[in-house]
């Protein structure tokens, strides 16, 4: 899968290949993220959703500027991969300063092991290229890193910070 990522060659129906996510996938992307932020261990505060809808309505059919990838099994969304553009001054290590945020990475319990992450990343990447970045960063739990790592992602050098406002 390391050409570019083309919507028309994949059926809906195709099972354990990534497609575009859709309008009406809201609700079970939403369903997985909440995994994802469950296992992470994340408050449980829900005020997050009603602000992650509001994004997916206006970012799901944006190509430009967000890719949500997912994998449906059986009419069940089952993975999803979330890659969103990121605009920045050119530096030495982003000479475009056109980077990729890569996030909510998710496969339900129950269908891991298949390679979906790796599918959905690699969706991600091809878009990635497509759009003419240089550089993709994201954050990993220790047991997703060797996925990431297998698929030529290194360590950064620098420690990653936030401050929640």
């Amino acid at each position: 899968m390391g050409a570019k990522w083309k919507d028309a060659d994949v059926s809906h129906d195709e099972a354990g290949r990534p497609r575009p996510a859709q309008a009406d996938d809201a609700a079970q992307l939403l369903a997985l993220w909440q995994c994802l932020f469950d296992e992470m261990r994340s408050p449980t505060s829900t005020t997050w959703r009603e602000q992650a809808l509001d994004w997916f309505a206006r970012h799901v059919d944006d190509r430009a500027l967000a890719r949500i990838a997912v994998i449906e099994v059986a009419g069940e969304l089952v993975a999803s991969a979330v890659g969103t553009l990121e605009i920045g001054v050119p530096n030495p290590m982003s000479p475009t300063g056109r980077g990729v945020r890569l996030a909510n990475v998710i496969t339900l319990p129950a269908y891991r092991g298949r390679g979906y992450a790796t599918e959905l990343i690699r969706d991600v990447v091809a878009w990635a290229r497509a759009a003419g970045v240089d550089r993709i960063d994201l954050s990993a739990t220790p047991e997703g890193q060797r996925i990431y790592q297998r698929l030529g992602f290194t360590p950064a050098s620098a420690p990653r910070l936030k401050r929640i406002l």
